[in-house]
């Protein structure tokens, strides 16, 4: 059956705005699952850009053409009316990205990052929002990363939802190898052609996904992949995973299970869980079959099928061992019992690989920051501590955010020491300063109820 392709009407164009326009492409997205809308890049236009413009941030860093928000700012109007000129007649050329690489936590091993030049982040931010209206009516309920309205948190409390309510007594953990940089941009644009059939706006996605990566002096232009760090990624990510894995556990592989299972996804990463211990195995052998279709490999030594569950401890225990543990959005869930008990838990810790990385990472920023005015050392300290409990804060964890706050504790102390003579702040004069100038105490601030 032929999809339905006709123009998207988005009229009258003069009298509505573009969030008016925005919401009137979603509602026929919902409508009509199977319409490819023809008409969508006319709404790059200087309303949508500038509301873009106020949504960027101000201290990004800056691409190769070291243009920053500030910068562009001076003659926003004429840079706008230009770059809508170049736009429309198609002249727009999106420039290399620069990158660069940043530690990944919890290994010794960098990530790499691709930094695009402002005008490319202010043109990528338009599509997203335009792209947005689409498919934000198409991606699954347990799809929760770089979403409107949903973060990891959400994701986090649908597991402890679902392993703590519903029948689930296995667990698959998987992981995808290099996911962003595997990405087959051909089959990509097939995925987007299910619903868009607007050819410049397909175009232009092929334009930033062919822009080329700036490294060591020379450009290169990737066959494969998406570059991290561009505003536009995450959502080609989540329209590339939802048509190869997404659609494919709700539509086929969930229908065949003999119990209950649910896949919960964030960005690449995703976690399924499952009544039985047969559609668990089943699923990590098809899982490589169904990914491998696209590009994609799943990491052997990072994906398992695990035990976990309301009677995993007991069986554990018989085996003579300990219950199984995983790790998911930088928690590693554990199973436990309610405060009188009675009911099973699941519970959650700041994984070890995450807290030594953010304890390294605090080092090393006061190392760096040692110069500083004690005042202003403090007002980031109290920053970062607040930061780090608003995510980490969560039902369970105490223990791994008073654990992280008394390490950053001793690192301030430890810092602040080495700036004069030997013993210059005692432990003495230190705790007057803490109770002068109180830090934030470590508390839950997100609960998993």
């Amino acid at each position: 059956m032929v999809a339905r392709r006709e123009e998207t009407l988005i009229v009258p164009s003069s009298e509505e705005s573009v969030v008016t326009k925005l919401r009137r492409i979603a509602e026929k997205a919902r409508r009509e699952p199977s319409f490819k809308f023809t008409s969508l890049y006319h709404l790059m236009n200087e309303e949508l850009l500038r509301g873009c413009f106020k949504r960027l941030r101000k201290d990004a860093a800056a691409g190769i053409d070291e243009e920053t928000k500030e910068t562009y700012a001076v003659n926003l109007d004429a840079n706008l009316s230009d770059l809508i000129e170049r736009l429309h007649r198609m002249a727009y050329i999106p420039q290399a990205v620069r990158r660069t690489y940043i530690p990944k936590p919890g290994s010794t091993k960098h990530r790499p990052l691709g930094i695009p030049c402002f005008e490319d982040k202010l043109v990528q931010a338009g599509m997203v929002r335009i792209l947005n209206a689409v498919y934000e009516q198409d991606f699954i309920d347990d799809s929760y990363g770089f979403r409107p309205a949903r973060n990891c948190h959400k994701a986090l409390i649908a597991l402890s939802d679902t392993v703590e309510n519903e029948s689930v007594n296995h667990i698959v953990e998987a992981d995808i190898t290099g996911f962003f940089d595997n990405v087959n941009q051909k089959w990509l644009i097939k995925f987007l052609e299910h619903r868009i059939a607007d050819k410049r706006m397909l175009r232009m996605v092929k334009r930033f996904l062919k822009a080329g990566i700036l490294e060591d002096g020379s450009i290169t232009i990737p066959d494969e992949g998406t570059p991290q760090g561009g505003v536009i990624s995450p959502l080609l990510a989540n329209i590339y995973l939802h048509y190869s894995l997404d659609l494919w556990f709700e539509k086929v592989y969930r229908k065949s299970c003999t119990g209950y299972a649910r896949l919960i996804r964030y960005a690449d990463d995703f976690i399924a869980c499952f009544q039985t211990k047969a559609d668990a195995e089943r699923f990590r052998a098809a899982l490589g079959e169904r990914l491998g279709k696209f590009n994609l490999e799943v990491e052997p030594t990072k994906t398992r099928v695990m035990e976990f569950g309301r009677f995993a401890v007991e069986n554990a225990a018989r085996k003579g061992r300990r219950a199984e543990t995983f790790d998911f959005l930088g928690f590693t869930h554990y199973c436990g019992r309610s405060r009188n008990g009675k009911r099973f838990r699941m519970k959650r810790v700041t994984a070890r690989k995450k807290l030594t990385a953010k304890i390294n990472a605090f080092k090393e920023w006061l190392k760096q920051s040692r110069t500083m005015k004690t005042a202003e050392i403090w007002k980031t300290v109290k920053a970062k501590l607040r930061g780090h409990y608003s995510y980490y804060g969560v039902t369970d964890n105490s223990s791994g955010i008073a654990h992280y706050a008394y390490a950053v504790t001793r690192l301030l102390h430890k810092w602040l020491n080495r700036r004069g003579k030997r013993g210059c702040l005692s432990w003495e004069k230190f705790f007057k300063m803490l109770t002068l100038f109180p830090l934030p105490k470590p508390r839950i601030m997100v609960s998993m109820f």
